[in-house]
């Protein structure tokens, strides 16, 4: 390991005795030491949803990879650490993108057309990905060091369809019947069902999968 690599990893407190600028520049570093982890994380993503949680190493991933399994391992503890910053870095990217759909749509109709439509289009395009995190939330059944992670990535998530189920609501001057996990459960559903189906080959799942979107949306909703 070269000291130049080394200089990344997040140095301990100041202490009072040091220089003024001590807390500053080991911010500096702890902040250049996560984003060289987010740019591992994207980089070992692909080769990670390829192959899934139980076909992989960290030396695996290097050799799919530019990196190599020192650079990995010095980043990350082991393959937990790096399986869930990556679908923890993926799915905060997914939530993005359906706050832009919120903040684009007028009315009710279009935000509507834009959800159904993004999702269908991320378990495309996406599929993969979004199959490593159904992979790692199966696993969080038996593993525990992943079961915080997904936790939390769960609740970004409900957060995310529970706004757009009460912006719908808003837009449509109607009243939301659910609350959010069921909200969540329910799209969640659908979206894993059609994921499921389009990995074995169907050609409907997606177009099925934005009709249902479409069509559950309203039903969340009353007047």
């Amino acid at each position: 390991m070269t000291n130049a690599l080394n200089t990344d990893r997040p140095a301990g407190t100041a202490t009072p005795s040091g220089p003024p600028n001590a807390d500053r520049v080991s911010r500096r570093q702890v902040d250049k030491f996560a984003q060289r982890r987010d740019q591992l994380a994207a980089a070992a993503l692909q080769t990670l949803a390829e192959l899934g949680y139980a076909r992989t190493s960290l030396r695996e991933i290097a050799q799919n990879t530019d990196f190599s399994h020192g650079v990995l391992h010095y980043y990350f503890a082991d393959k937990v650490d790096l399986i869930i910053h990556c679908v923890k870095h993926y799915k905060a990217i997914c939530v993005r993108r359906y706050d832009e759909i919120l903040a684009a749509s007028a009315t009710a109709a279009e935000l509507a057309e834009g959800f159904a439509a993004g999702l269908a289009v991320t378990a495309g395009q996406d599929a993969t990905l979004h199959r490593l995190w159904y992979d790692m939330r199966s696993q969080s059944l038996f593993e525990p060091a992943f079961r915080a992670d997904v936790l939390e990535i769960d609740d970004s998530l409900q957060r995310m369809i529970w706004r757009v189920v009460s912006r719908y609501a808003e837009l449509s001057d109607r009243t939301p019947t659910v609350v959010p996990a069921t909200a969540y459960a329910m799209f969640d559903g659908l979206f894993q069902h059609a994921l499921l189906r389009h990995l074995a080959g169907a050609p409907d799942a997606l177009d099925t999968l934005r009709a249902e979107a479409l069509a559950l949306l309203p039903r969340l909703t009353r007047d």
